[in-house]
């Protein structure tokens, strides 16, 4: 179990462990400069679940990829602050950002399989973290990483330990890559899409596991995805992208229970429930605007089925609907009344 760190307090609102304040990334193109993430602020306390929301390309992973530390320049460029117990990872040395990674922050990446090396077992790769940050023995390297793997209720891991990643499923993979950014017991867990393309009943289990293992160590966990079942049964507060901007943040059972963005609306619509409530699914008409493409005003006018002449010529900034609770549309006192 993991000692209280010292950004936590015994108070009902701990100092921020993680504070994103404007963050913007871009891309040069042999189109011009593409906007990915467009001014994303966000905080993160310690030991909160923080899940992220949005359609494939809305800029949740590039934004979490920028905190990392892992977008390459050129031909990205990312701006504005990202404080972690207040020193900003954006300008720190390249040294220090690369110890940060994995001991403080850690990332599971989306595809576990292609994240893996298929040339070394999995203990090896596992056992290589506690070589390079922890100067540890080849040997006790070796019997670190089998305890972990233990800890991931990867069965009969002592012998599994010399196993190449094409001998896994993709849901002990997925372990695997779980135990990888837990070596070094970091105090955020950033995790993309970590159930894409397993089962329900895996995808049940991995969800258990790292709920468990959050329970066990008082770490923050920020969940990437597109699943807002996942969202509604795993995280304490939801914020919803829409081509590189945040269009609402709220407390969970705010934004299921009184969502005040068309966009957050139409998503949870689309979803199916098991009591049939909902009646036929609806599906939000036409795609999400390509990053170098974004329509003038606000960037889901074109889809929205509430649209009125301002939505077209001027983007909607983040307004407070209730505590802890924003949402940018123009029409946020009808979509709250409604």
């Amino acid at each position: 179990m993991r000692e209280m760190h010292p950004s936590q307090t015994t108070d009902a609102t701990p100092a921020p462990l993680l504070e994103v304040r404007d963050l913007r990334v871009s891309f040069d193109t042999p189109h011009g400069l593409v906007k990915a993430v467009g001014g994303v602020s966000w905080t993160l306390s310690p030991g909160e679940t923080l899940g992220i929301i949005g359609e494939s390309g809305s800029g949740k992973s590039v934004g979490l990829e920028a905190i990392m530390g892992l977008i390459k320049s050129p031909p990205g460029h990312v701006a504005g602050q990202v404080l972690f117990e207040g020193e900003d990872v954006l300008t720190m040395k390249e040294s220090r950002r690369r110890q940060l990674r994995g001991e403080k922050i850690a990332m599971i990446f989306q595809d576990a399989m292609s994240a893996l090396n298929p040339a070394l077992t999995v203990g090896t790769q596992i056992a290589e973290v506690y070589r390079l940050r922890r100067r540890c023995s080849q040997t006790e390297a070796e019997r670190k990483a089998v305890e972990l793997m233990d800890r991931v209720k990867i069965p009969s891991a002592k012998s599994r330990v010399r196993c190449y990643p094409h001998e896994f499923s993709g849901g002990m993979c997925q372990r695997v890559m779980i135990a990888t950014a837990l070596a070094l017991n970091p105090l955020i867990l950033i995790a993309d899409e970590p159930t894409t393309a397993l089962d329900v009943t895996v995808q049940r289990q991995i969800m258990t596991l790292l709920a468990d293992l959050q329970r066990e160590d008082g770490m923050a966990l920020v969940l990437i995805t597109h699943d807002l079942g996942l969202v509604a049964e795993t995280v304490d507060r939801a914020m919803v992208m829409y081509a590189g901007r945040v269009v609402e943040s709220a407390p969970v059972s705010a934004l299921f229970d009184a969502p005040s963005h068309p966009y957050t609306r139409g998503l949870i619509r689309s979803m199916p429930r098991i009591d049939g409530a909902s009646g036929a699914l609806h599906a939000i008409g036409g795609t999400p605007p390509a990053a170098g493409r974004m329509p003038r005003g606000c960037a889901f006018h074109p889809r929205c089925t509430h649209r009125i002449d301002r939505c077209r010529a001027e983007r909607p900034a983040l307004r407070p609907v209730a505590p802890r609770h924003t949402a940018a549309c123009h029409l946020v006192e009808e979509m709250t009344h409604d």
